[in-house]
């Protein structure tokens, strides 16, 4: 439950700008899209990938670490993963069950016999969108828990493109889809709470003593 006197009183600590931008985003954001990544080996493609979710509005990525562990690197993901949510999975098993649990259906964003275009994807069921390492694409265990395939259309003969463009296209094309419908896409009125508190938290430098302050004077 969030103390909403507190949230008030932290965000006295912001300047006006920034509560602005903080409302200016959380209207923009949403849980009805997400991404995994699985296993990916360059560093750069997967701190790009959340840079892209976070420019697209996505809350939450799922990063999968099964072989390939790595820190995000700081430097691409431009400070993205302060303000979108990593959870960090072992196994794809893991993940899988945790985004059925949530209900997302599983997009494999990979060549399929079944695969549908970018253009035709239905956009108004909560999805999560499948991008494998670099090399060896996708696991069996995804490929065989997918709900869908997606595919991009390409005309060259470059036959993919690198997993975090394929991402950025993907993101930029369902969530601007998403947007002209009315699928109510928002965050909850208490997840924008719990955010607001999250992101001010992560810009007070001296947060634990401006919140032990304000409860000692209560």
């Amino acid at each position: 439950m969030i103390d909403l006197e507190l949230l008030e009183h932290l965000e006295s600590f912001l300047t006006h700008s920034r509560k602005e931008k903080f409302a200016k985003v959380l209207a923009q954001r949403t849980k009805h899209f997400t991404v995994a990544v699985e296993d990916v080996y360059q560093l750069h493609n997967t701190s790009a990938v959340i840079r892209s979710c976070d420019v697209f509005g996505l809350q939450e990525v799922n990063i999968i670490e099964a072989r390939n562990s790595k820190r995000i690197d700081r430097e691409i993901a431009m400070g993205a993963q302060k303000w979108v949510d990593l959870n960090r999975f072992q196994s794809a098993t893991d993940c899988i069950a945790h985004l059925k649990q949530k209900g997302y259906q599983l997009i494999a964003t990979t060549p399929h016999a079944n695969d549908c275009m970018l253009a035709d994807f239905d956009v108004s069921k909560k999805s999560c969108f499948f991008f494998g390492s670099e090399t060896e694409g996708l696991s069996e265990e995804v490929l065989k828990n997918a709900d869908g395939f997606l595919k991009i259309p390409m005309v060259g003969f470059t036959e993919s493109l690198n997993i975090s463009v394929s991402a950025a296209i993907i993101l930029q094309y369902v969530t601007t889809k998403l947007k002209q419908t009315t699928i109510p896409w928002q965050l909850l009125e208490t997840e924008m709470l719990e955010k607001r508190l999250d992101w001010i938290k992560k810009t007070i430098k001296s947060y634990d003593e401006v919140v032990a302050h304000y409860y000692a004077n209560q």
